[in-house]
């Protein structure tokens, strides 16, 4: 049986011409739309890998089955990009470029992967991490 991948994960924000032009501008991706009021999305990595952000500021489907009570359905949460080493540079100074504030670098050091990580936060508070494999190791 194939082993699932990710393919979107869905940032609730609170004003998406903000975030999209975020994503768009410090991050570097590539939208996979123009962006309306309520919804953008961009896609992360190769667009025919399928993956992709999306920014929502409107309900989800299902959310009214939640477990949880309305108002503490979301809230930040943390994912991380993976670059090449080669864009360390390139990748900060363009966050940097956009007066974002960048933590780090942690090195991560374990046996299925070693890298460096970067860490910075978007408009609407998720923690996201810039990944960069140290030479000569796989893409965790």
């Amino acid at each position: 049986m194939p082993v699932p991948e990710l393919f979107e994960i869905v940032l609730r924000v609170k004003d998406v011409a903000v975030s999209a032009a975020f994503y768009r501008e410090a991050v570097g991706l590539t939208p996979r739309w123009e962006p309306t009021e309520d919804w953008a999305g961009f896609w992360c990595g190769d667009p025919a890998s399928k993956k992709w952000l999306g920014l929502n500021k409107r309900d989800l489907l299902f959310e009214e089955h939640s477990p949880l009570p309305e108002g503490a359905r979301f809230g930040p949460v943390h994912f991380a990009l993976y670059l090449p080493p080669d864009q360390i540079e390139p990748a900060l100074a363009r966050l940097r470029g956009y007066g974002v504030e960048v933590l780090g670098p942690h090195r991560f050091k374990s046996s299925d992967f070693h890298g460096l990580s970067y860490y910075f936060y978007d408009p609407d508070a998720n923690l996201v991490e810039f990944w960069f494999p140290e030479p000569n190791a796989a893409p965790r």
